[in-house]
């Protein structure tokens, strides 16, 4: 809708609320979101957004983190609440606090009594502008040093903060005008921490079910030592070891710390290699399986193993007899798109020390084939390693003894945080190497990767997310200084999408994002090896 004469943005979408079904929390102006509170001088158009839709619930989930950070700060002044990962179907947070708190540490239950009690009062958030040179100096008062180095950082005059009572914040990304409606959420004891579990667009509005993730949150966990290790908790820790001319080293040690989880993993295999038959590495999309399979490949071989390596795609059904989706589309995500009476009556034969034909899948016909090669037989001191989404389902290959599989979750899990309240997804971090990668090998615009990337998405949470604690081992494939890299690529990129496609707002949400970065030419320090090299290139792995 056109901008309205005389009226303001919040005034706008109480008229236009009768329009929707749920609340109006947002809206995009000239294709870009923002608050209810924004200016609308210049505007052009206005698009408002609906708390039932995925942009919604996120600016939701926002305002509820500040309200928690809202009520630790009132019942504890001199306690630090740190946003850390999403887990256990929540955001687990850690609670700093001084040591005048004893033992005893914060309530929990306190705490969630309080954010109920400012849910009830409906107080307002108000949106704030101050001289960026004004909030540095506050939050250096407050003792908030990086939130001050961050707001430093920025190329803008102007910063906008958010305030709830007396207790002010700086916070990436729009959020409510007021706390009356935050009252959908749960609180629960997450030792070292607390566990926030909130809705979101997948659960209808309901707050998620706690489900524990013990080996997700111990990959987490070693996640945040990592960045410990290299001095690297915020992203401005990262920009000054690149300023300072340390981030080669910076580079070395995160690739060091991978390339000996790696080889941890293969001595394992190496060990159990009776019950490690079949190695299936599975995870989401742009998690760099391919590079970590080989890297694992070259690890087994020094501990004197042949692995040998089975492509999942080959044994896809021909095109013909692939399912399709509710919008009448090839669903080639889902498990049924794969021959797997074919895939387990050849591992099984395999494993029986047989020889095996094994299919080739023609991509430009979309039928399967059979090359005229010599047949595959494996011995006992040869793994079998199988990449594909599937691998963590048991279903895939049903035939085969639990005991000779060996299962490898692999996720990009970020270690940074932009400070002490703001977390970097991970997906952003692998739909930014998602970006780049189409872009460098397949020539694919970023529109259209933006256009697939909820069906991506859908397919994760359907095929790969419920068996993540399937795994017998996850590995971290996030490189703590990758960001830094990508953003020269994925910036021109994102540039080109226009304004006139519903995909310009997380374009531009993407475009923020990386203006925390500093760019990192260092690139020859990049090992080509590196799983990053599987994204911006030059990988020893990829001709």
């Amino acid at each position: 809708m056109d901008v309205v004469p005389g009226m303001t943005l919040m005034e706008m979408a109480r008229k236009a609320q009768e329009e929707f079904a749920s609340p109006i929390v947002a809206a995009r102006l000239d294709g870009a979101v923002h608050d209810l509170q924004n200016d609308i001088s210049g505007v052009q158009t206005v698009q408002f957004i609906p708390l039932d839709s995925k942009m919604g619930w996120q600016v939701y989930r926002r305002s509820v983190l500040f309200l928690l950070i809202t009520a630790v700060y009132e019942l504890y002044p001199e306690a630090e609440v740190v946003t850390q990962f999403t887990a256990n179907k929540g955001l687990f947070c850690e609670i700093r606090q001084s040591e005048d708190y004893g033992d005893e540490g914060v309530d929990v239950q306190q705490i969630e009594q309080k954010m109920r009690r400012i849910v009830a009062e409906n107080r307002p958030i108000c949106k704030e502008f101050w001289r960026r040179e004004e909030a540095v100096q506050f939050f250096r008062e407050a003792k908030q040093e990086e939130k001050a180095a961050l707001i430093e950082s920025l190329q803008r005059p102007v910063v906008s903060l958010y305030r709830c009572g007396s207790f002010y914040d700086y916070l990436y990304g729009p959020m409510l005008y007021e706390t009356g409606s935050l009252d959908k959420f749960a609180l629960d004891f997450e030792p070292p921490g607390i566990l926030l579990r909130l809705p979101d667009e997948r659960t209808n509005g309901k707050i998620r079910e706690r489900v524990p993730q013990p080996k997700l949150s111990q990959i987490l966990y070693e996640a945040k030592s990592w960045a410990k290790i290299l001095h690297c908790n915020y992203v401005t820790d990262l920009n000054r070891a690149n300023r300072d001319g340390q981030i080669g080293d910076v580079i070395r040690v995160s690739e060091a710390l991978q390339e000996k989880r790696i080889a941890q993993i293969a001595d394992y295999i190496t060990q159990h290699r009776d019950g490690a038959r079949l190695v299936m590495i599975a995870g989401p999309s742009s998690s760099g399986k391919t590079s970590f399979a080989q890297r694992l490949r070259i690890q087994l071989r020094v501990n004197g193993l042949e692995p040998v390596s089975i492509s999942l795609d080959d044994y896809f059904l021909s095109r013909k007899d692939t399912p399709r989706n509710e919008r009448g589309e090839y669903d080639f995500e889902c498990l049924e798109a794969l021959d797997t009476e074919l895939f387990n009556r050849d591992m099984v034969a395999l494993l029986a020390g047989k020889e095996v034909q094994l299919p080739r899948y023609n991509f430009l016909t979309g039928c399967r084939e059979w090359p005229k090669i010599p047949p595959l037989q494996v011995t006992s001191d040869q793994p079998i390693i199988i990449e594909g989404i599937h691998g963590l389902n048991e279903k895939l290959s049903a035939a085969v003894p639990r005991a000779q599989k060996f299962k490898i979750y692999i996720s990009a899990l970020t270690q940074l945080n932009i400070d002490a309240h703001n977390r970097i997804p991970t997906t952003d971090a692998r739909l930014l190497r998602r970006l780049v990668r189409d872009y460098q090998t397949r020539g694919a615009h970023a529109l259209k990767t933006l256009k697939q990337w909820p069906d991506v998405r859908e397919g994760e949470e359907k095929n790969i997310f419920p068996y993540q604690e399937e795994a017998d081992v996850m590995f971290n494939s996030a490189l703590i200084y990758e960001l830094g890299v990508l953003k020269k690529y994925a910036e021109p990129l994102l540039e080109t999408i226009s304004p006139e496609v519903p995909e310009y707002a997380e374009a531009r949400r993407l475009l923020d994002f990386c203006a925390y970065f500093d760019n990192i030419t260092a690139e020859d320090e990049i090992p080509n090896n590196s799983l990053l090299r599987e994204f911006i290139g030059k990988s020893v792995f990829f001709k």
